[in-house]
């Protein structure tokens, strides 16, 4: 069997490559420039989202689709690589999509929900692995939050079951390389869930010193965000993310992803800890 995985040199895919190969497994990495995924260790082949040329995906059994962090037409992007895969004749495609996409209010949910859409039109056989969010969307910032005295958010008390990168990660090497996943759609969220409250005292308890959460109104952190660095518009789609996880848009409590996986999902102290 054959497995192909876009967005190879992401985080992400670097990390399923590595879960494949522990599994004995040797994938192709699909790079827009194949020269950054030349440490990989596995065979590379060019392969772009926008030009999505069915020839790199010849002899592939299975392709992962990594979801775009292109956020440019990411459906028509998706549309793309559905198409070529179908022309190609793979036979499943594994997506990585978000919790409850067809359901969820999240702006963020659009481009995922379209996506689904499009990929069972096509006749394909495939997976649907709804990620949570990653605990590392949260502790990639905590150098500034310490800084600042405090962590941000406009999640109020909502809760996120958010997992490790790599075990979600480890879901995709799962679903890529054993049987028993055509057409399945599975909601995969962290063991524990927690609030940014929670995450804030989890960082208070491992460097010595009381860090708070405040909670801000959506227009003021989306502001901030922006004074960040990011556009306003992503800024508006971050914000409008933490108001439905204040909602329970991001809170799955049904231990799929351990299930599936085979062990517990990695404990959010744990993540801080690295991240510190």
């Amino acid at each position: 069997m054959t497995i192909a995985i876009t967005g190879s040199t992401g985080q992400l895919g670097r990390l399923a490559i590595a879960a494949l190969k522990a599994r004995g497994v040797t994938p192709i990495a699909l790079a827009r420039n194949p020269a950054g995924a030349a440490d990989l260790g596995v065979p590379v082949r060019a392969f772009d989202y926008k030009s999505a040329d069915p020839a790199a995906l010849a002899g592939v059994d299975v392709l992962v689709l990594i979801s775009s962090n292109d956020f440019d037409d990411r459906v028509g992007a998706h549309k793309n690589v559905i198409h070529a895969a179908k022309a190609a004749g793979v036979g499943r495609v594994i997506y990585t999509s978000i919790l409850q996409a067809d359901t969820s209010p999240m702006i963020l949910a659009a481009d995922h929900k379209g996506t689904e859409a499009a990929l069972k039109a096509s006749g394909l056989t495939y997976t649907l692995l709804r990620n949570g969010w990653y605990i590392e969307n949260q502790t990639g910032s905590l150098g500034g939050a310490i800084a600042a005295g405090a962590l941000i958010g406009s999640a109020g008390e909502g809760r996120f079951s958010a997992a490790a990168r790599k075990d979600y990660a480890e879901a995709i090497a799962v679903a890529a390389a054993t049987a028993g996943h055509d057409n399945a759609v599975y909601e995969l969220g962290g063991d524990q869930s927690y609030s940014y409250a929670d995450l804030a005292a989890e960082v208070s308890r491992q460097i010595g010193k009381t860090i708070p959460y405040n909670d801000l109104p959506a227009d003021v952190y989306a502001g901030i965000l922006k004074g960040f660095g990011l556009t306003e518009g992503f800024a508006f789609v971050l914000a409008d993310s933490d108001v439905q996880a204040g909602k329970g848009a991001l809170e799955d409590n049904s231990r799929t992803l351990s299930r599936l996986i085979g062990r517990p999902t990695t404990p959010m102290a744990d993540v801080v800890k690295a991240a510190l």
